[in-house]
């Protein structure tokens, strides 16, 4: 597939479907999954980080593997459309898991049959997991590098920038709305009826990005690639883009799979008349807006992303340390959390363009593993066990479900948790902004 200076309506359309309904599923996964455990099926802060641990496991393996594969084979049309389809199924099996199902299957007590579900649910999210980085991850990224060049890249980025930002809020504001209204399993159903739809119009839509020859390399030297030294050395500005992202990210699991718990069994809900989705939509709208729309200037701008590294970073880090002392005061809260969205977006989003910059475009796909280890596996393995050891050290709280089980709120000091690893940042900043300056795509 030829590149264009100009992408065409039909690319911006394909980029803008399976770019959203990706962010929405992912979405959905890491906040009211984990609210979902919490709440409805009975598990605790250390199940919720063995959930979120497992499926980073499995969405690094299967990143490397099936994008490796793509790139050996040629072909990225495949693996989006078919894993969207299969996607969208995993996602309303979810419909039909629940304590009360498995105690009528398994004929045991409520305890015996909610740690059952609870294996249940990460079995499932990890298989869900599967689907969603052979087609999203994997086969759709390594898309996006396929048909982008230098001259639109930016633009590009900028659209997508918006994409995680929409899509969150669609998803605090209708599936919070709805799973109140209607419950999970109507919520899960519909979603998953949608990423169905969304790769059954891929086979109509999408044009293959690869030429269908398939690559000389074994599928071995393509699943490796990644992993060699002379490949690191010769790459340097992407690895360093790598650690940053994986320093980011451990910072940001630290405090956001246990976001809506905390805010739904902490917060002082009594100081203003509002609901959990409110909150978290305004803070979203807010901070992701303001986030999404200075970025768009940044990546379209000459003076390129070094100057904004530094001040993304301060915005995260000091945003995480004044929501920590707003305690449970539910105005100060929301006002820190802009502040730490924004720096949240920005810094998401600047590192996602560097990471997309410096990725050789014939060697996207087999990338596309590496990229996941450092931004959803050490991130997913390691943030959350901080959580849970944070919580279960400095939590007084408890959570009583209606089964009468009690678990412990998350507590504040997550914040500061996720202030100091975020602050270690600044040292491999250093180097990337460097390496910015020294490139063309700075």
């Amino acid at each position: 597939m030829q590149k264009e200076s100009k992408l065409s309506k039909s690319l911006l359309l394909n980029i803008i479907l399976f770019g959203f309904m990706g962010q929405v599923a992912w979405a959905v996964e890491n906040n009211f999954f984990n609210l979902f455990l919490f709440n409805e099926i009975g598990g605790d802060s250390t199940d919720i980080s063995n959930m979120v641990a497992a499926s980073s496991v499995v969405a690094v393996l299967t990143t490397l593997f099936m994008g490796s594969l793509s790139d050996k084979i040629n072909k990225r049309k495949i693996f989006i459309c078919a894993g969207y389809i299969v996607w969208g199924i995993t996602v309303m099996a979810f419909a039909f898991i629940s304590r009360e199902n498995m105690a009528k299957i398994l004929g045991s007590t409520p305890v015996a049959a909610t740690a059952a579900t609870v294996t249940l649910v990460i079995i499932m999210d990890c298989i869900m997991t599967f689907m969603g980085s052979t087609s999203n991850d994997a086969a759709f990224n390594a898309w996006i590098t396929d048909i982008t060049s230098p001259s639109n890249r930016a633009k590009t980025e900028s659209l997508l920038a918006l994409l995680p930002v929409i899509a969150m809020v669609a998803v605090t504001a209708a599936f919070g709305a709805l799973s109140v209204k209607y419950g999970y399993p109507a919520c899960f159903i519909g979603l998953g009826l949608i990423v169905t739809v969304c790769g059954i119009i891929g086979i109509f839509s999408i044009k293959d990005s690869r030429n269908g020859i398939k690559s000389t390399n074994s599928f071995i030297e393509c699943l490796t690639y990644g992993f060699k030294p002379s490949v690191i050395k010769s790459n340097k500005s992407l690895y360093i883009s790598l650690v940053c992202m994986g320093i980011f990210s451990i910072a940001s699991q630290i405090f956001f799979p246990y976001l809506f718990i905390y805010v739904d069994h902490y917060i002082d809900m009594n100081t203003l008349q509002l609901t959990v989705p409110n909150i978290i939509l305004a803070v979203i709208v807010i901070g992701g807006g303001v986030a999404a729309l200075v970025s768009m200037i940044i990546l379209s701008d000459k003076k390129g992303k070094a100057p904004f590294l530094y001040p993304s970073a301060i915005f995260f880090v000091v945003g995480l340390i004044l929501v920590y002392f707003a305690d449970n005061n539910i105005i100060y809260f929301a006002l820190a959390a802009v502040i730490a969205m924004v720096g949240y977006g920005l810094l998401m989003i600047m590192l996602g363009a560097a990471i997309r910059d410096f990725t050789p475009e014939d060697k996207a796909g087999q990338l596309q593993g590496v990229r996941m280890i450092f931004s959803v596996m050490l991130p997913m393995l390691i943030g959350p066990r901080v959580a849970a050891a944070i919580t279960e050290n400095f939590s007084s709280q408890h959570y009583v479900d209606d089964f009468g089980v009690a678990t412990l709120i998350p507590a504040p000091h997550i914040y500061i948790g996720a202030a100091i690893a975020g602050a270690t940042i600044f040292l491999p900043l250093f180097f990337l902004y460097r390496e910015f300056k020294k490139s063309k795509t700075n």
